[in-house]
């Protein structure tokens, strides 16, 4: 018997999200304009959507926009927490 704790193999970053995109014009409002990895976006994003009380109360998986996240997501005034991944997406370059 060993003496050495067992490890799990380090887990590796996928190297797409720590890519910097930049934020088109309309998501720039919300997250800034200056390019960022995805997970520091998310982050953004939610810090955006926290510091608003965007986030409904009532279903928490639904984020209600405000004239900035209404633009970024289409012109929907309220939309799911996985819709909203694809629609920010679209604003990334």
């Amino acid at each position: 018997m060993s003496d050495q704790p067992t490890s799990k193999p380090a887990r590796k970053a996928n190297p797409a999200l720590s890519k910097p995109v930049q934020p088109d014009e309309v998501l720039a409002k919300v997250v800034g304009s200056e390019p960022l990895s995805r997970g520091e976006l998310t982050k953004k994003l939610w810090d955006y959507i926290k510091a608003n009380g965007l986030q409904d109360q009532a279903k928490k998986t639904n984020i209600n926009a405000d004239e900035a996240l209404k633009a970024v997501f289409g012109g929907k005034s309220q939309v799911t927490m996985f819709e909203m991944t694809k629609l920010v997406n679209q604003h990334v370059k």
